[in-house]
């Protein structure tokens, strides 16, 4: 079978596929900033068994998203490859998402098993709707430009979303019993899965998949797995990969135990009705849509790879900023952190867009279009990283002799301090000198799409 013309896609796909990623991050961008938290100021739990659930969880979820992608490529309905799981996981992610923040009355080892059942759930469903979602934007379109436009989109999805949360999160937990109130989490979670749910249906409705196999193509999992392994670009998108997500992980993590007990932001209203952790945390992601409208012209000057190593190296020393920025002084916390996330803003927006090249670019040297495969695999890589920076926080916190809802020892608070800026500083650091090692520019890569096109056509 061959590809359809893609040529130009609506704005109401785009924003209908966008839209997939706020109800992605209605739940996801919860639990990596919260959970942790939520864990063991919430509910009580240990910090070290906190880490130890989180590193277990995560790297179950990142050997899934390899199966997930095999399965998915080997999927055919009359909807596509990818797009009937929007349908079929649309309702268990919600409903899962919701039951991880249930917080029910048990005894301390309950408590500890109930996460572990829930959060390893929603990892599994996380990554059985997430992995062919993400794998549309290889089958969406075949045009380089309408994919890295597509890739704004998602991402303004995901920022929108991280908006609405920071500005209603915080405001529901105090309106229904406080932020370490089980109820209040469980009315806000409530809220935020259903909405969850609604979108990813709307995606589903308002996206439709162009790019399919050849006919002769047939897939074998252990042989393209050999031939993702020879795809060089995707092997330092890869390692990039690693880092970064290491980087998010630890400082999605840390941010609110460094808002709460560094700062000593209490929930009293700053401006606007808002109180100063709501500032902050809907702020930034504004500030992250601003930077993805400088995606287009920083392409265009420095090609995306130059683009990406730049943006890596700002946003790496604006975060190695805050260690030498007092905590309590709100305004200039503040207005670094719009910084850092401004600068940030274009990164996801171009890793993603690269990602659908190295697919192009190993389909035009193996003669094999791999796509769900390669992006469950980045994001079995991705989520390695997180699970490496998630339990680093539990693990570190009880290093640094953290005790959770009291004031925080010399110790502890540095190691705090520590956490939020200079080790995911130098981690990103890392990323930006590994893309050092990507080798296709954007002509290479239009002069693939252009062949592909005319394989395709021919065919």
């Amino acid at each position: 079978m061959t590809s359809q013309p893609s040529n130009k896609l609506s704005v109401k796909e785009k924003i209908g596929y966008g839209l997939g990623d706020t109800a992605s991050n209605f739940v996801f961008h919860i639990v990596n900033a919260f959970l942790i938290t939520y864990f063991t100021d919430v509910m009580g739990l240990d910090p070290l068994a906190v880490g130890t659930l989180y590193l277990v969880a995560r790297i179950w979820d990142a050997i899934s998203d390899p199966l997930m992608g095999g399965l998915a490529d080997r999927t055919k309905t009359r909807f596509g490859r990818y797009r009937p799981y929007l349908l079929w996981i649309a309702i268990p992610y919600g409903l899962i998402g919701y039951l991880t923040f249930l917080g029910p009355d048990l005894d301390p080892t309950g408590k500890l098993i109930f996460a572990y059942v829930t959060y390893i759930a929603l990892m599994t469903v996380y990554t059985a709707i997430n992995v062919p979602y993400s794998a549309m934007m290889g089958t969406i379109t075949s045009d380089p430009e309408e994919r890295t436009s597509l890739s704004k989109f998602r991402f303004a999805g995901a920022f929108s979303a991280q908006v609405i949360i920071g500005l209603a999160l915080f405001p529901m937990l105090y309106k229904f019993g406080g932020r370490d109130n089980p109820d209040a989490w469980r009315v806000a979670m409530g809220v935020f899965a259903a909405m969850a749910t609604v979108l990813f249906l709307y995606t589903f409705a308002t996206t439709r998949e162009r790019i399919t196999p050849p006919k002769e193509e047939r897939s074998h999992f252990g042989k393209d797995v050999a031939f993702l392994a020879q795809n060089r670009p995707l092997v330092v998108m890869l390692v990039v990969a690693f880092i970064t997500l290491t980087f998010s992980g630890l400082r999605w993590g840390i941010t609110y135990p460094y808002l709460k007990y560094i700062a000593n932001y209490s929930s009293d209203t700053y401006m606007l009705g808002l109180d100063r952790i709501s500032i902050f945390y809907s702020t930034a992601p504004i500030a992250l849509l601003i930077g993805i409208l400088m995606t287009q012209p920083l392409k265009k000057r420095f090609g995306k790879r130059n683009a990406l190593i730049g943006m890596t190296m700002l946003n790496a020393f604006s975060v190695i900023a805050f260690y030498f920025v007092p905590a309590s002084n709100f305004e200039a916390v503040f207005w670094l952190n719009i910084f850092s996330a401004f600068v940030a803003g274009p990164m996801p927006v171009l890793v993603w867009a690269i990602y659908t090249d190295v697919v192009d670019y190993g389909e035009w040297k193996f003669g094999r279009r791999i796509t769900a495969l390669t992006f469950s695999i980045a994001m079995f890589v991705q989520k390695v990283g997180l699970a490496v920076g998630g339990s680093m926080v539990g693990i570190l916190l009880a290093y640094y002799g953290y005790v959770a809802n009291e004031v925080q020892s010399e110790t502890s608070a540095n190691g705090i301090l520590l956490m939020f800026s200079v080790f995911p500083g130098v981690l990103t650091i890392l990323s930006g000198v590994a893309l050092f090692w990507y080798p296709l520019t954007d002509k290479q890569v239009d002069e693939i799409a252009e062949e592909l096109e005319a394989r395709r056509q021919a065919s």
